[in-house]
């Protein structure tokens, strides 16, 4: 094959939860599409995220949770490719490693899963004191200061053990989730609200899938390279930059609205204290409308907070990251930092 890798089966890794397979399988029936001639094998395993299931993720405090094995197979040549939530991948990557795909976004807003006996309801409808289970700061900060009638508990596990949970008990009154997650699961009926950015603003990431594979491995990159879509990678690369500018993660609630159109892109970036009391929020716009220019030579794989995306114009990849950062430093003179130190320090303890 023109892209040297005729023969021999391509390896995927993923995570073994049903959502992570579903979306691994999407991603390769992708790549069968484009690729016909090549095979396709997928890798399945265990991850620290997966095993410790009785403890907040934000209190385990490692930023690689579902990923590191992952990274670890990719790094011993025993896969070629590894497809993950965006959402769950550090603005760091290791060494050696890059987001090589960015695949179209999915609805990024998180939705509200109700118990059966609150059908129909709106969390402004459920009685005072009910209880809400979300694993994420992000969602509890920004519900709190709007919701404050309502309890938020930690819930982990995956979606369906989660469901589960929310279902068979008494314990919780609904739960937060991705609406991503949820319709790529086939549960979309499932979705009792949407919570739209006047409600919640999302994780950075969330809704879109990101392929990560080594970043020297030349073939393997311009294969998956097919998959990027052009818009998704532009607001991604924003809302990294602006989380990797305020070195935030999973133990702070960082939050963001992208909106790309007509040429302009609208970050809109929020930082919150924990009981959501204390937040910062603002937005800012800019033109990322550049024709693709051929780049070839050594610029050619520029990462841009991790992500390799050849066929997207690089200085609209540069605009989009400067918007992150510029936001971000806007956030901080501001007093973000203030915020977000405290925030950490209250969750650690």
């Amino acid at each position: 094959g023109e892209n040297g890798v005729d023969g021999r089966a391509i390896r995927v890794g993923t995570r073994r939860s049903q959502l992570a397979r579903i979306q691994t399988d999407s991603v390769v029936t992708m790549l069968r599409e484009l690729y016909p001639d090549l095979r396709f094998e997928i890798v399945a395993m265990s991850t620290t995220g997966d095993k410790i299931l009785d403890t907040a993720l934000s209190k385990i405090g490692e930023k690689s949770l579902f990923t590191k094995e992952l990274e670890n197979a990719l790094e011993r040549n025993e896969v070629d490719l590894v497809v993950h939530s965006l959402k769950d991948l550090p603005t760091c990557l290791p060494p050696g490693f890059t987001i090589g795909a960015v695949c179209k976004r999915e609805n990024p807003l998180d939705a509200v899963v109700f118990h059966p006996k609150n059908c129909g309801k709106t969390l402004s409808l459920l009685p005072e004191k009910s209880v809400i289970g979300t694993s994420s700061l992000r969602r509890a900060a920004q519900l709190k200061k709007k919701f404050p009638h309502l309890e938020f508990r930690d819930i982990r596990g995956n979606l369906n053990t989660r469901l589960r949970k929310l279902d068979e008990k008494e314990d919780f009154s609904a739960i937060i989730l991705a609406a991503a997650g949820l319709k790529r699961m086939g549960w979309e009926s499932r979705i009792g609200q949407l919570l739209g950015p006047e409600d919640c603003l999302y994780a950075v990431g969330q809704g879109a899938l990101a392929v990560e594979v080594r970043a020297k491995d030349q073939e393997i990159l311009n294969m998956v390279s097919a998959l990027h879509d052009a818009d998704t990678v532009l607001c991604c690369i924003a809302e990294r930059a602006f989380m990797k500018r305020l070195e935030g993660g999973c133990s702070v609630p960082v939050a963001v609205n992208t909106l790309l159109k007509d040429g302009q892109l609208y970050l809109t970036g929020a930082v919150y204290s924990l009981d959501g009391s204390d937040s910062l929020k603002e937005t800012m716009q800019t033109s990322v409308s550049y024709p693709h220019q051929n780049e070839d030579g050594p610029n050619d794989d520029v990462q841009h907070v991790g992500i390799t995306a050849k066929n997207v114009p690089g200085q609209a990849q540069e605009a989009a990251e400067n918007l992150g950062v510029e936001l971000a430093s806007l956030l901080l003179s501001k007093g973000a930092k203030h915020i977000l130190s405290v925030a950490r320090q209250l969750n650690d303890a």
